[in-house]
Protein backbone atom coordinates (compact mmCIF):
# COMPACT_ATOMS: atom_id res chain seq x y z
CA UNK A 1 0.00 0.00 0.00
CA UNK A 2 1.06 2.95 -0.84
CA UNK A 3 2.40 5.20 2.29
CA UNK A 4 0.70 8.78 1.46
CA UNK A 5 -2.24 10.52 0.55
CA UNK A 6 -3.76 8.39 3.54
CA UNK A 7 -7.21 8.56 4.78
CA UNK A 8 -7.91 8.00 8.16
CA UNK A 9 -10.65 7.48 10.35
CA UNK A 10 -10.70 7.18 14.40
CA UNK A 11 -13.80 6.07 16.24
CA UNK A 12 -16.40 8.15 18.24
CA UNK A 13 -19.45 7.53 19.73
CA UNK A 14 -21.85 9.76 18.87
CA UNK A 15 -25.42 9.99 20.51
CA UNK A 16 -27.99 11.80 20.17
CA UNK A 17 -28.62 14.84 22.52
CA UNK A 18 -26.13 17.00 23.91
CA UNK A 19 -22.78 15.93 24.24
CA UNK A 20 -19.67 17.65 24.90
CA UNK A 21 -15.76 17.10 24.81
CA UNK A 22 -15.72 17.60 28.23
CA UNK A 23 -17.59 14.55 29.44
CA UNK A 24 -14.94 11.60 28.85
CA UNK A 25 -11.23 11.69 28.32
CA UNK A 26 -11.83 9.73 25.05
CA UNK A 27 -13.07 12.58 23.23
CA UNK A 28 -10.22 14.87 23.98
CA UNK A 29 -8.45 12.28 22.95
CA UNK A 30 -9.77 11.89 19.80
CA UNK A 31 -9.52 16.00 19.31
CA UNK A 32 -5.72 15.70 19.61
CA UNK A 33 -5.28 12.57 17.65
CA UNK A 34 -7.05 14.14 15.07
CA UNK A 35 -5.40 17.36 15.32
CA UNK A 36 -1.94 15.72 15.01
CA UNK A 37 -3.45 13.08 12.00
CA UNK A 38 -4.10 16.15 10.03
CA UNK A 39 -0.74 17.59 10.32
CA UNK A 40 0.91 14.16 9.29
CA UNK A 41 2.47 13.72 5.86
CA UNK A 42 1.23 10.22 5.59
CA UNK A 43 -2.37 11.63 5.91
CA UNK A 44 -4.30 12.99 2.94
CA UNK A 45 -7.64 13.71 4.87
CA UNK A 46 -8.90 12.62 9.21
CA UNK A 47 -12.48 11.69 9.50
CA UNK A 48 -14.48 10.75 12.77
CA UNK A 49 -16.06 7.52 12.50
CA UNK A 50 -19.30 7.50 14.23
CA UNK A 51 -19.61 4.42 16.04
CA UNK A 52 -23.35 5.42 17.60
CA UNK A 53 -26.06 5.34 17.36
CA UNK A 54 -26.86 9.35 16.83
CA UNK A 55 -26.05 12.23 14.82
CA UNK A 56 -25.18 14.82 17.48
CA UNK A 57 -22.99 17.85 17.20
CA UNK A 58 -19.95 16.31 19.13
CA UNK A 59 -18.54 16.27 15.51
CA UNK A 60 -18.40 19.44 15.04
CA UNK A 61 -17.21 20.40 18.00
CA UNK A 62 -14.17 18.44 16.97
CA UNK A 63 -14.01 19.73 13.46
CA UNK A 64 -13.44 16.89 11.53
CA UNK A 65 -15.94 15.25 8.37
CA UNK A 66 -17.76 12.80 10.25
CA UNK A 67 -18.64 9.61 8.72
CA UNK A 68 -20.47 5.85 9.46
CA UNK A 69 -19.00 2.89 8.86
CA UNK A 70 -20.56 1.82 5.39
CA UNK A 71 -18.99 5.11 3.96
CA UNK A 72 -15.41 3.98 6.21
CA UNK A 73 -15.55 0.76 4.27
CA UNK A 74 -15.04 2.25 1.06
CA UNK A 75 -13.35 5.35 1.88
CA UNK A 76 -10.65 4.67 4.74
CA UNK A 77 -7.46 3.45 4.43
CA UNK A 78 -6.90 2.96 8.07
CA UNK A 79 -9.18 2.85 10.88
CA UNK A 80 -7.85 3.91 14.70
CA UNK A 81 -10.61 2.28 17.16
CA UNK A 82 -10.40 5.01 19.94
CA UNK A 83 -13.78 6.41 21.15
CA UNK A 84 -16.17 3.44 19.62
CA UNK A 85 -15.41 -0.30 18.66
CA UNK A 86 -14.91 -1.66 15.69
CA UNK A 87 -17.22 -4.08 14.88
CA UNK A 88 -15.73 -7.44 14.02
CA UNK A 89 -18.32 -8.10 11.18
CA UNK A 90 -17.17 -4.77 9.56
CA UNK A 91 -13.68 -5.53 10.50
CA UNK A 92 -13.04 -8.66 8.43
CA UNK A 93 -14.07 -7.47 5.04
CA UNK A 94 -12.44 -4.23 5.54
CA UNK A 95 -9.61 -6.00 6.68
CA UNK A 96 -9.72 -8.25 3.68
CA UNK A 97 -9.69 -5.55 0.97
CA UNK A 98 -6.36 -3.69 2.61
CA UNK A 99 -7.79 -1.81 5.00
CA UNK A 100 -5.72 -1.78 8.63
CA UNK A 101 -7.00 -1.75 11.75
CA UNK A 102 -5.25 0.23 14.68
CA UNK A 103 -6.61 0.08 18.56
CA UNK A 104 -5.60 3.05 20.43
CA UNK A 105 -6.09 1.81 24.07
CA UNK A 106 -5.63 5.03 27.04
CA UNK A 107 -6.98 3.24 29.93
CA UNK A 108 -5.41 0.67 32.38
CA UNK A 109 -7.27 -1.90 30.93
CA UNK A 110 -5.62 -4.58 32.68
CA UNK A 111 -6.85 -3.04 36.34
CA UNK A 112 -9.95 -2.09 34.62
CA UNK A 113 -10.36 -6.01 33.71
CA UNK A 114 -9.24 -7.25 36.86
CA UNK A 115 -11.84 -5.56 38.66
CA UNK A 116 -14.75 -6.84 36.73
CA UNK A 117 -13.68 -10.39 37.82
CA UNK A 118 -13.75 -9.18 41.05
CA UNK A 119 -17.17 -7.61 41.15
CA UNK A 120 -19.20 -9.82 38.98
CA UNK A 121 -19.25 -6.81 36.49
CA UNK A 122 -20.37 -7.17 32.61
CA UNK A 123 -16.86 -7.96 30.38
CA UNK A 124 -15.32 -5.19 29.07
CA UNK A 125 -15.02 -4.57 25.32
CA UNK A 126 -11.21 -5.64 25.21
CA UNK A 127 -11.60 -8.56 23.14
CA UNK A 128 -14.08 -8.80 20.80
CA UNK A 129 -13.23 -10.83 18.29
CA UNK A 130 -11.19 -7.88 15.65
CA UNK A 131 -8.07 -8.44 14.36
CA UNK A 132 -5.60 -5.78 15.03
CA UNK A 133 -2.73 -4.58 13.11
CA UNK A 134 -1.45 -2.46 15.99
CA UNK A 135 -2.20 -2.13 19.57
CA UNK A 136 -1.12 1.53 20.33
CA UNK A 137 -1.26 2.65 24.44
CA UNK A 138 0.33 5.17 26.47
CA UNK A 139 3.79 5.33 28.54
CA UNK A 140 1.62 5.31 31.42
CA UNK A 141 0.18 1.76 30.70
CA UNK A 142 2.99 0.06 29.73
CA UNK A 143 3.86 -1.43 32.61
CA UNK A 144 0.48 -3.14 33.23
CA UNK A 145 -0.94 -3.15 29.80
CA UNK A 146 1.69 -3.52 27.57
CA UNK A 147 2.29 -7.75 27.17
CA UNK A 148 -1.30 -8.43 28.62
CA UNK A 149 -2.43 -6.29 25.18
CA UNK A 150 0.55 -8.35 23.35
CA UNK A 151 -0.72 -11.79 23.75
CA UNK A 152 -4.35 -11.13 24.56
CA UNK A 153 -4.75 -9.28 20.78
CA UNK A 154 -1.90 -10.90 19.55
CA UNK A 155 -0.86 -7.56 18.07
CA UNK A 156 2.18 -5.56 18.18
CA UNK A 157 2.01 -3.09 20.87
CA UNK A 158 4.06 0.64 20.52
CA UNK A 159 3.87 2.64 23.44
CA UNK A 160 3.09 6.83 21.55
CA UNK A 161 3.51 9.69 23.38
CA UNK A 162 0.70 11.02 25.14
CA UNK A 163 -1.40 14.25 23.30
CA UNK A 164 -2.57 17.42 25.31
CA UNK A 165 -3.24 21.17 23.76
CA UNK A 166 -4.22 23.76 26.40
CA UNK A 167 -7.05 24.57 23.35
CA UNK A 168 -10.04 23.27 24.87
CA UNK A 169 -9.44 24.78 28.62
CA UNK A 170 -8.44 28.05 26.94
CA UNK A 171 -11.71 28.01 24.91
CA UNK A 172 -13.59 27.35 27.62
CA UNK A 173 -12.42 29.49 30.49
CA UNK A 174 -9.95 32.67 28.68
CA UNK A 175 -9.41 33.58 32.09
CA UNK A 176 -7.73 30.23 33.24
CA UNK A 177 -4.99 30.51 35.99
CA UNK A 178 -3.44 30.41 39.20
CA UNK A 179 -3.67 33.80 40.97
CA UNK A 180 -1.60 34.47 44.11
CA UNK A 181 -4.55 34.89 47.43
CA UNK A 182 -4.32 35.76 50.73
CA UNK A 183 -3.54 33.21 53.81
CA UNK A 184 -6.29 30.89 52.66
CA UNK A 185 -5.71 27.65 51.31
CA UNK A 186 -8.51 25.59 49.16
CA UNK A 187 -7.21 22.05 48.82
CA UNK A 188 -9.33 20.32 45.60
CA UNK A 189 -9.32 16.58 45.35
CA UNK A 190 -10.40 15.83 41.77
CA UNK A 191 -10.42 11.80 41.61
CA UNK A 192 -13.06 10.03 39.97
CA UNK A 193 -13.58 7.42 42.77
CA UNK A 194 -15.21 4.87 40.20
CA UNK A 195 -11.89 2.97 39.98
CA UNK A 196 -8.69 1.80 42.21
CA UNK A 197 -6.47 3.64 39.56
CA UNK A 198 -7.91 7.50 40.85
CA UNK A 199 -9.52 7.25 44.47
CA UNK A 200 -9.60 10.28 46.88
CA UNK A 201 -8.18 7.74 49.95
CA UNK A 202 -4.49 8.92 50.04
CA UNK A 203 -4.95 12.69 49.33
CA UNK A 204 -7.51 12.99 52.00
CA UNK A 205 -5.01 10.80 53.87
CA UNK A 206 -2.10 13.79 53.10
CA UNK A 207 -4.59 16.33 53.86
CA UNK A 208 -4.88 14.91 57.46
CA UNK A 209 -1.40 14.57 58.09
CA UNK A 210 -1.07 18.28 57.20
CA UNK A 211 -4.09 19.54 59.54
CA UNK A 212 -2.72 17.23 62.27
CA UNK A 213 0.98 19.00 61.53
CA UNK A 214 -0.44 22.58 61.21
CA UNK A 215 -3.76 22.66 62.21
CA UNK A 216 -6.22 25.89 60.46
CA UNK A 217 -3.45 25.94 57.52
CA UNK A 218 -6.03 24.36 55.53
CA UNK A 219 -9.17 26.25 55.21
CA UNK A 220 -11.40 23.68 53.24
CA UNK A 221 -10.85 20.42 51.54
CA UNK A 222 -13.11 20.25 48.69
CA UNK A 223 -13.70 16.33 47.39
CA UNK A 224 -15.32 16.27 44.11
CA UNK A 225 -17.30 12.83 42.89
CA UNK A 226 -17.73 11.40 46.93
CA UNK A 227 -21.00 13.36 47.54
CA UNK A 228 -22.40 9.83 46.83
CA UNK A 229 -21.07 7.64 49.29
CA UNK A 230 -22.89 8.80 52.04
CA UNK A 231 -23.14 7.99 55.72
CA UNK A 232 -22.65 4.02 55.50
CA UNK A 233 -20.14 1.52 53.75
CA UNK A 234 -16.40 2.17 53.33
CA UNK A 235 -15.41 5.42 52.26
CA UNK A 236 -17.97 6.61 54.51
CA UNK A 237 -16.40 4.96 57.93
CA UNK A 238 -12.82 6.09 56.58
CA UNK A 239 -14.13 9.62 55.93
CA UNK A 240 -15.18 9.53 59.47
CA UNK A 241 -12.01 8.47 61.13
CA UNK A 242 -10.55 11.31 60.38
CA UNK A 243 -10.03 14.94 62.04
CA UNK A 244 -10.44 17.07 58.54
CA UNK A 245 -14.00 15.38 58.73
CA UNK A 246 -14.98 15.60 62.25
CA UNK A 247 -13.34 19.44 62.17
CA UNK A 248 -15.79 20.21 59.06
CA UNK A 249 -12.84 21.01 56.92
CA UNK A 250 -13.77 18.65 54.22
CA UNK A 251 -16.48 18.90 52.37
CA UNK A 252 -18.15 16.20 49.99
CA UNK A 253 -19.18 17.85 46.73
CA UNK A 254 -20.64 16.10 43.46
CA UNK A 255 -18.52 16.30 40.07
CA UNK A 256 -17.64 19.40 39.07
CA UNK A 257 -16.19 21.05 35.68
CA UNK A 258 -11.83 22.08 36.68
CA UNK A 259 -12.49 25.39 36.18
CA UNK A 260 -15.57 25.98 38.60
CA UNK A 261 -13.35 24.43 41.33
CA UNK A 262 -9.80 25.82 40.45
CA UNK A 263 -10.22 29.18 41.54
CA UNK A 264 -8.86 31.26 44.12
CA UNK A 265 -5.40 30.28 45.78
CA UNK A 266 -6.40 26.23 45.14
CA UNK A 267 -3.86 23.74 45.37
CA UNK A 268 -5.08 20.03 43.85
CA UNK A 269 -4.12 17.32 46.13
CA UNK A 270 -3.80 13.97 43.89
CA UNK A 271 -3.61 10.15 43.58
CA UNK A 272 -2.96 7.51 41.13
CA UNK A 273 -2.17 4.37 40.81
CA UNK A 274 -0.86 3.19 37.37
CA UNK A 275 -2.51 5.59 35.98
CA UNK A 276 0.42 8.73 35.83
CA UNK A 277 -0.89 10.77 32.44
CA UNK A 278 -3.88 12.35 32.55
CA UNK A 279 -5.74 15.74 31.66
CA UNK A 280 -6.50 16.84 34.98
CA UNK A 281 -2.68 16.77 35.88
CA UNK A 282 -1.96 19.16 32.23
CA UNK A 283 -5.05 21.53 32.84
CA UNK A 284 -3.23 22.21 36.05
CA UNK A 285 0.62 22.50 35.52
CA UNK A 286 -1.17 24.84 32.62
CA UNK A 287 -2.67 27.04 34.92
CA UNK A 288 -0.16 27.37 37.60
CA UNK A 289 -2.03 25.42 39.74
CA UNK A 290 0.17 24.07 42.33
CA UNK A 291 -0.35 19.78 41.72
CA UNK A 292 1.04 17.93 44.76
CA UNK A 293 0.75 14.56 42.54
CA UNK A 294 2.55 10.44 42.61
CA UNK A 295 3.14 10.71 39.19
CA UNK A 296 6.63 9.75 37.31
CA UNK A 297 5.45 10.90 33.69
CA UNK A 298 5.30 14.96 34.58
CA UNK A 299 9.13 15.44 34.64
CA UNK A 300 10.10 17.84 37.14
CA UNK A 301 6.83 20.03 37.54
CA UNK A 302 4.28 20.07 40.23
CA UNK A 303 5.25 18.77 43.78
CA UNK A 304 6.45 15.00 43.90
CA UNK A 305 5.93 12.55 46.60
CA UNK A 306 6.11 9.11 47.19
CA UNK A 307 3.97 8.23 50.59
CA UNK A 308 1.32 10.24 52.95
CA UNK A 309 4.26 10.99 54.80
CA UNK A 310 6.01 12.73 51.83
CA UNK A 311 3.21 13.95 50.32
CA UNK A 312 2.43 16.28 53.94
CA UNK A 313 5.54 17.70 53.44
CA UNK A 314 4.67 18.63 49.10
CA UNK A 315 1.44 19.87 50.19
CA UNK A 316 3.16 22.27 53.33
CA UNK A 317 5.40 23.05 50.26
CA UNK A 318 3.39 23.78 48.10
CA UNK A 319 1.59 26.09 50.34
CA UNK A 320 4.42 27.88 51.65
CA UNK A 321 6.83 28.42 48.61
CA UNK A 322 4.13 28.11 45.43
CA UNK A 323 3.45 32.08 45.22
CA UNK A 324 7.26 33.41 45.69
CA UNK A 325 8.18 30.49 42.99
CA UNK A 326 5.17 31.19 40.83
CA UNK A 327 7.34 31.90 37.57
CA UNK A 328 9.84 29.25 37.74
CA UNK A 329 6.93 26.66 38.42
CA UNK A 330 5.09 28.24 35.07
CA UNK A 331 8.11 27.67 33.05
CA UNK A 332 9.03 24.41 34.16
CA UNK A 333 5.25 23.67 33.13
CA UNK A 334 5.57 25.24 29.64
CA UNK A 335 8.77 23.13 28.50
CA UNK A 336 7.02 19.85 29.68
CA UNK A 337 3.72 20.90 28.37
CA UNK A 338 5.35 21.92 24.87
CA UNK A 339 6.19 17.88 24.99
CA UNK A 340 2.59 17.10 24.59
CA UNK A 341 1.62 19.21 21.76
CA UNK A 342 -0.18 17.31 18.69
CA UNK A 343 1.32 20.04 16.66
CA UNK A 344 4.98 18.85 18.07
CA UNK A 345 7.21 17.60 15.16
CA UNK A 346 8.26 14.69 17.16
CA UNK A 347 5.22 13.55 18.23
CA UNK A 348 3.95 13.52 14.74
CA UNK A 349 6.91 11.82 13.50
CA UNK A 350 6.57 9.26 15.74
CA UNK A 351 3.05 8.48 15.10
CA UNK A 352 3.65 8.73 11.25
CA UNK A 353 6.13 6.09 11.80
CA UNK A 354 4.01 3.66 13.75
CA UNK A 355 1.23 4.69 10.79
CA UNK A 356 3.69 3.67 7.80
CA UNK A 357 4.99 0.58 9.69
CA UNK A 358 1.43 -0.50 9.89
CA UNK A 359 0.67 0.03 6.28
CA UNK A 360 4.01 -1.77 5.38
CA UNK A 361 3.78 -5.20 7.29
CA UNK A 362 2.03 -8.22 5.71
Amino acid sequence: MTVAGLKVGVTLFIRDGRQSLWENGLHQNALFLLMLLARSPLVGQSLVVNGGPGSGGIGAQIGHPVIDWAEAMTTLDLVIELGAQVPADWAAPFRARGGRIIAMRAANDWVIDMESIAHGRPPGQLVSGVTYDQVWTLPGFARTCAAYYTHLLRAPVRVMPHLWSPVLIERATPEWGYRPGGGRWRIAVLEPNISTVKTSHIPLLICELVHRARPGLLTEVLVCNADRFGKAGHFAQFAASLDIVRRGVVRFAPRYPTATVLRGQTAIVSHHYENAQNYLYYEALHGGYPLIHNSDQLGDCGYRYDDCDKGAVALIDAITHHNADLETYRAKARNFIRTLDPCDKENIACYSAAIADCLNEP
